[in-house]
């Protein structure tokens, strides 16, 4: 488990590319047969992925970490299936899982397996976990259920569907939120203009990026912002007072996870485009 500590916006704005990667960058995800996690105390979540090859990946709590004897045993999570067929198996029931299928997993499930249908074009599970104070049922969703809000325009370049799968009207949690957005062919920017939410947190995973192609992500305080270049399947840590968008050298998908005192999807302070600097 790589652990992340995060810093302030006075922090922030002298930190070198270097520093900015390693702080909210995670970029060894979807390993074969491993599962990668990142710890960040960015309200303690907890972002992986599990690619099992060879056979089925348990997800295990960790002592030092989580202090945990299970993951889930205070803890909430969401998956999401962005590879081929495969299935979560959550204490022996099993959920299969098509590609953009989710999964909430909800606190005090004591064993989660992920497996792969297909060994030579296996599953790639992308999870994020957040502490959680209450238990709500486990909840499988296939990704035609998710509810879709069509937004921007092709003259903005923005012109995208934003598929909700974790949230007060649809799969009920915790604290967490979770979907996807796609972004149509000739659209390149994501959640433009921006926005914070000073009460939550924000986690982005791009993926169908095409090698050679690449996502510039902006973080920051609106009059002085900073970008990370970004590939295929990578995510990104988004404390709540640094927005959050991108632009793309070609369209993609991504997804969003959001944890912290407020569930309400649209609370979020918007940022003026003429008032980033």
């Amino acid at each position: 488990m790589d652990v992340r500590f995060s810093t302030d916006p006075s922090g922030f704005r002298r930190m070198t590319t270097e520093e900015l990667r390693k702080s909210f960058l995670m970029d060894h995800l979807f390993v074969p047969d491993e599962i990668p996690m990142v710890y960040s105390d960015i309200d303690r979540s907890i972002t992986g992925s599990a690619v099992p090859v060879k056979g089925a990946l348990k997800l295990l709590g960790t002592k030092k970490e989580m202090a945990a004897e299970y993951f889930a045993e205070r803890r909430e999570i969401g998956v999401i299936n962005t590879g081929s067929e495969g299935s979560v198996c959550v204490d022996g029931k099993e959920y299969a899982m098509a590609f953009k299928d989710a999964l909430y997993i909800g606190r005090g499930v004591k064993e989660i397996e992920f497996r792969s249908s297909r060994s030579d074009t296996p599953a790639m599970f992308y999870f994020v976990s957040y502490p959680a104070h209450k238990e709500f049922p486990t909840t499988h969703a296939k990704f035609s259920d998710a509810e879709p809000a069509r937004l921007g325009c092709q003259k903005d370049a923005n012109k995208r569907t934003i598929y909700k799968y974790i949230h007060p009207n649809g799969i009920k949690s915790c604290q967490l939120v979770m979907g996807l957005t796609e972004l149509e062919d000739g659209s390149i920017w994501n959640t433009m203009p921006p926005h914070t939410h000073q009460r939550r947190s924000e986690v982005y995973m791009y993926f169908n990026i095409e090698p050679g192609s690449m996502i510039v992500h902006m973080m920051g305080q609106p009059d002085e912002t900073r970008h990370i270049i970004m590939r295929n399947r990578q995510a990104v840590l988004n404390p709540s007072w640094s927005i959050h968008a991108g632009a793309g050298t070609q369209n993609y998908t991504f997804i969003w996870a959001m944890g912290g005192e407020n569930q309400v999807f649209d609370d979020m302070d918007g940022v003026k485009v003429n008032d980033i600097v």
